[in-house]
């Protein structure tokens, strides 16, 4: 008797779904309130077909869901993202690609690998883009999902283009780098408050790690060097191409906003890793960064090490200090929790809150409800999403004309599964322990997936 194993990423609520529709005038169980208008958009992996060989929950197509509410009222759209590779098998009709878990397909006729633009989203310049960190970001059309196309920023983009860039609030500046398993390892580029690339500079380091996210402060961006190797020379041995390496110290580079590799400063710390920073900030002569920290991380890839703790992140804070060369840090909570999201009118100030998924005791990255932080008294609320009720990455929707900086609402998708029904929840920021202020009826299933964004409308 031979036992199929299930790969849990597509099963249950990871599964994918194959429909793609358009709902207006949806089921809201409460009340919208009247003054949110705008969109709120979540980005995650829908593989169109069956893959080839082992799937990596990383590996799947793009597809967007998003829920636009205006006057108190909600409707419900998801689209694939209609990239290069997602084009060519849709014609093909089957996988092409296989993905992470699998070796490079260098004899692909198509080429080696496909963008997904299946991570997050930003609005910069007055453009929606989908991200993926190993290729150009796709322009989206708003609010119908439709795939314009790649954005490479009149061609001025000549690196890879992370997931996770950072927009200044103030300045309009977008801030973004890209990384490679090749030289140069990592290069560090500065969008126009009107979308022009002002320069895109090389940063040097000792070999090619996974980077997937940063940080700014008003004048400083922080570039993260952890030790998730890259070694074609581990290839050669049977061994993974990427691979946490524990015996290696972290190292954060600071360098102003309009620098380069000859004026960043390198902070060693113990090896850990970080995928996802909450903000960071300048405090007198300290650069302060805020981040759900990992002792060592497996991404289901292999490890050289046996760590009980991999791959549980706890929220921490790094102070570098500027004049001395100084590094502290320090553990904030004991909660596990990761998906970090701050009001964003704050990026790169500091903020008195901060908000990020609680981790639950599961062998899947599922969140149980939304922590608030308080960092100026070190307290934390709970919003608990309720028994078998899971919830994804919590956007802050500010209120218009707000009056500080928690004035506004929390946004997410949770699935039931007692019902399998999914829900956009919409929660008082400043009431977070008390019950959602709206659960928007999504009309089918909307997948676990990666980051959001909202868009507000004037």
């Amino acid at each position: 008797m031979v036992t199929t194993i299930k790969n849990p990423y597509l099963d249950g609520n990871f599964a994918p779904i194959a429909t793609e529709i358009t709902t207006d005038d949806l089921k809201i169980i409460g009340e919208l309130p009247p003054d949110l208008s705008g969109m709120f958009v979540r980005n995650g992996p829908n593989p169109q077909h069956p893959p080839i060989g082992q799937y990596h929950w990383f590996d799947g197509d793009g597809m967007l869901h998003g829920v636009e509410i205006s006057n108190g009222k909600a409707t419900y759209r998801n689209r694939y993202i209609r990239t290069r590779g997602w084009n060519i098998e849709n014609e093909v009709g089957k996988a092409v690609w296989s993905g992470l878990l699998e070796p490079p397909q260098m004899d692909n006729p198509y080429g080696p690998g496909k963008n997904t633009a299946n991570t997050a989203l930003v609005w910069h310049a007055g453009k929606f883009l989908a991200l993926w960190e190993g290729g150009a970001p796709h322009h989206i059309q708003l609010p119908e999902l439709e795939t314009i196309g790649e954005c490479t920023f009149n061609d001025q983009l000549t690196s890879p283009f992370t997931a996770h860039p950072k927009v200044d609030p103030i300045t309009g500046e977008m801030m973004f780098f890209g990384y490679s398993f090749m030289p140069p390892f990592v290069q560090y580029g500065v969008v126009s408050a009107q979308g022009e690339i002002l320069r895109t500079v090389p940063i040097e380091i000792p070999m090619g790690v996974m980077m997937h996210d940063f940080a700014i402060t008003e004048n400083y961006t922080i570039i993260m060097d952890l030790p998730l190797t890259f070694s074609g020379e581990r290839v050669q041995r049977g061994e993974p191409m990427m691979m946490f390496e524990g015996d290696r110290p972290s190292r954060f580079g600071i360098i102003p906003r309009h620098g380069d590799n000859g004026n960043i400063r390198w902070f060693e710390t113990p090896s850990c890793y970080i995928f996802h920073t909450m903000n960071a900030y300048e405090e007198g002569e300290e650069v302060i960064l805020i981040a759900c920290r990992m002792s060592s991380t497996n991404v289901s890839m292999g490890s050289s090490l046996t760590d009980p703790t991999a791959d549980i992140p706890f929220l921490h804070r790094w102070r570098f200090n500027l004049r001395t060369g100084a590094v502290t840090e320090e553990q904030l909570d004991t909660v596990p929790a990761e998906f970090p999201r701050i009001n964003e009118n704050y990026t790169g100030r500091k903020t008195q809150y901060g908000y990020a998924g609680k981790i639950a005791e599961s062998s899947l990255p599922l969140f149980t409800g939304v922590i608030k932080y308080n960092f100026s008294n070190g307290t934390t609320q709970t919003h608990e999403f309720g028994k078998g009720r899971y919830g994804g990455e919590t956007v802050f929707a500010p209120r218009k004309n707000a009056v500080s900086e928690d004035d506004g609402w929390l946004t997410t998708f949770v699935y039931d599964e007692n019902t399998e029904t999914s829900e956009l929840v919409v929660i008082n920021a400043q009431d977070i322990t008390s019950e959602p202020v709206a659960k928007v009826i999504i009309p089918q299933r909307v997948p676990y997936g990666f980051h959001g964004a909202w868009i507000g409308y004037n």
